[in-house]
């Protein structure tokens, strides 16, 4: 791991080699890769001052959440698929140009529909830009190149989805001209330029050498999947469980089948489906996804559900609320740089060693939030939160590169969209599962035995994300 990256992209000059992403392009890509996900956990703890501002129900707050994250996940895969076609650099240009206008319509939103709106477009937006990330990756880099961007990239998604929640309290509590909750959506304008601009400059353009047209009933058939699952599960508790959220539930299944039919009979006819069945062959990225699903809802309904516990019933304000986490990141952060280096050497033995801690700290927080309540803060939280964030930086990065480790680079886009879908997919589903199970259980039980419970079933998954990491193969390709 001692080859450095250089500096600008380099043309080789044999239409046969991809150009080379050099340290600038990488760490504009990765800037991209993090403004979706920092967006996806921002707006938690600003939820309370924008339902107060606009006059906002609680399912309309809901929908400002999973009208995001649903139109993400819908999209995502077309989203890779276009890159391929019309190219990857175009694709993220446009796509980050495009959340940079949604985020300002955001902060300006007059109403609270008018805020759902502007989320769903944000969410597609993003959905154009991200897949592209990965994508670039595969195709311009190979060797220590690609495991060290890949470790890279796995340690901005698990830090972004922390630092967001963190970055939305201090935003909120810090009220910038008088903006209060929209500077949460307005600070990534800035942001965007200063991506457009080293974009241009120093993202090399890739695509596909044979680029398929886009699959129309594979993506709507995948959209409706989506949706079909994720849009009761999120509004169902809210709305009081309607007929419509049952009836969308009961035709998940069928949705789902239809899809794998369709996309069957495209890969077995020559064509490239949206999704081909023949790419879960590879036992890497088949293992890789089972183990993101488990992974991702844990982590994105532990970050809702501890933001609500924490303002909500601790007391606390968004700022503290926010910082409560800090030290998760912090060591996050901190393992992820050494991953790598404990990967070379142990190979992916370190994701078990990963999940095992995971819960360890999970079980900490658990502990302090039954015998601190209703006074958890930082002080409390800083034991489990730390080895919590050990062992998660063990799991996600190289979860991630193992995923992609064996996908063909003339796949690069499809793969990726893949594994970027499954994530966004699972993270809007553990907020709406785990997110739905502790708001329910508070009416009976009381904040703190709901939380615990709560995460006691989180401790469930991180077992079940252990186990299955043992089938993952030794080494990384």
């Amino acid at each position: 791991m001692t080859e450095t990256i250089t500096s600008r992209p380099v043309r080789t000059g044999t239409p046969e080699a991809p150009p080379a992403l050099g340290g600038l392009g990488l760490f504009t890509v990765l800037l991209g890769a993090a403004l979706p996900l920092v967006d996806f956990f921002i707006v938690n703890v600003a939820l309370p001052t924008i339902g107060a501002d606009l006059s906002a129900s609680e399912a309309v707050l809901e929908l400002v959440v999973a009208g995001y994250g649903v139109a993400y996940a819908v999209l995502l895969v077309l989203g890779g698929r276009l890159g391929d076609l019309f190219g990857r650099r175009r694709l993220f240009l446009g796509g980050m140009a495009a959340f940079g206008l949604t985020s300002l319509a955001c902060g300006l939103a007059p109403d609270a529909w008018s805020l759902v709106a502007a989320r769903v477009a944000q969410g597609a937006s993003a959905a154009a830009m991200l897949p592209q990330v990965l994508a670039t990756i595969q195709a311009t880099t190979t060797g220590p190149r690609r495991a060290k961007a890949m470790s890279l990239y796995g340690a901005t998604a698990g830090l972004s989805m922390v630092a967001g929640q963190i970055l939305g309290g201090v935003l909120v509590a810090a009220d910038i001209a008088g903006t209060g909750w929209r500077s949460v959506f307005l600070v990534n304008v800035p942001v965007v330029l200063v991506g457009l601009f080293l974009a241009a400059r120093a993202v090399p353009e890739t695509r596909s050498a044979r680029p398929e047209p886009v699959d129309a009933p594979g993506t709507f058939l995948l959209a409706a999947s989506i949706l079909t699952l994720l849009v009761p599960l999120t509004e169902g508790r809210a709305a009081g469980w309607p007929l419509w959220t049952w009836l969308s539930l009961a035709a998940f299944p069928f949705a789902a089948a239809a899809f794998y039919a369709v996309e069957r009979r495209a890969d077995r006819a020559g064509r490239t489906p949206l999704v081909p069945p023949s790419l879960f062959a590879i036992v890497s990225l088949r293992r890789g996804l089972l183990l993101i699903v488990p992974f991702s809802i844990g982590f994105s309904g532990f970050m809702f559900v501890i933001a609500v516990a924490l303002q909500q019933g601790a007391g606390l304000g968004p700022v503290a609320a926010g910082l409560a986490l800090a030290p998760l990141a912090v060591v996050f952060f901190l393992f992820s740089l050494a991953g790598p280096r404990l990967v070379a050497r142990y190979g992916t033995r370190v994701v078990p060693v990963g999940a095992a801690l995971q819960g360890v700290g999970l079980a900490l927080m658990t502990l302090a939030a039954w015998r601190s309540w209703p006074d958890l803060g930082l002080v409390e939280l800083l034991p489990g939160a730390a080895v919590a964030g050990a062992g998660q930086a063990l799991q996600l990065p190289v979860i991630l590169r193992v995923v992609l480790s064996e996908v063909p680079a003339v796949r690069a886009g499809v793969g990726g969209g893949v594994m970027v879908t499954t994530q966004q997919a699972s993270l809007a589903l553990g907020v709406a599962t785990l997110g739905t199970l502790f708001l329910s259980l508070v009416p009976g039980m009381g904040m703190r035995d709901a939380l615990v419970t709560t995460l006691l079933v989180q401790l469930a998954g991180v077992a079940l994300t252990g186990l299955l990491s043992l089938r993952l193969p030794r080494t990384i390709a």
